[in-house]
C-alpha cells in the first residue's frame, strides 16, 4: 500500500516536477553538455516553477564528534527536500547511486534523484533513491 503521509507526498511532488523539467531540458539541449550546463538550467527551469534552489550547497558532516561545514557539495537541493546529482557521463558508474545515498545520510535527506544526462534518453539516466 501506498505511504499517503503528506511529507511523502509533498516529496513525490517535488520529485516529479524535477523529473519533469530534466526531461524537458534534455529534450532542448540533448545529451553530451557539462554538467554544470544542465545543473544551471535545470536551476532556472525549477525556479521558474517557482521552487526553492539551491545550487552547489556545501552540505557539513559530522565525524567523531567534528562538524566540517564543507564536507561535500550538493549539486543541487530542491525546496531543502530532494538532492540532485547530476552527471553527464556515457554510462553511470556503480559508485554514483552509492554516492549520492551516503550523501542523503550525511544531510539526513530522505530522497535523491540521480539524473545523467549524458543519457540517450532520459528516462534510463534517472535513478531515484531513498534514504
Amino acid at each position: 500500500m501506498r505511504n499517503s503521509t503528506p511529507e511523502f507526498e509533498d516529496l513525490n511532488a517535488v520529485s516529479g516536477a524535477i523529473v519533469d523539467a530534466a526531461y524537458n531540458v534534455h529534450v532542448q539541449l540533448g545529451p553530451g553538455l557539462l554538467e554544470s550546463v544542465y545543473e544551471i538550467v535545470l536551476a532556472k527551469e525549477l525556479e521558474e516553477k517557482g521552487f526553492l534552489v539551491e545550487r552547489q550547497k556545501p552540505i557539513p558532516i559530522e565525524y567523531k564528534g567534528r562538524r566540517f561545514d564543507e564536507g561535500f557539495r550538493a549539486d543541487l537541493v530542491v525546496n531543502n527536500a530532494v538532492i540532485v546529482e547530476l552527471k553527464s557521463v556515457e554510462q553511470m558508474n556503480a559508485v554514483h547511486p552509492k554516492q549520492l545515498l551516503t550523501y542523503l545520510r550525511l544531510s539526513q535527506k530522505r530522497l535523491g534523484l540521480l539524473i545523467n544526462f549524458g543519457a540517450a534518453t532520459l528516462k534510463d539516466g534517472i535513478k531515484r533513491i531513498v534514504n
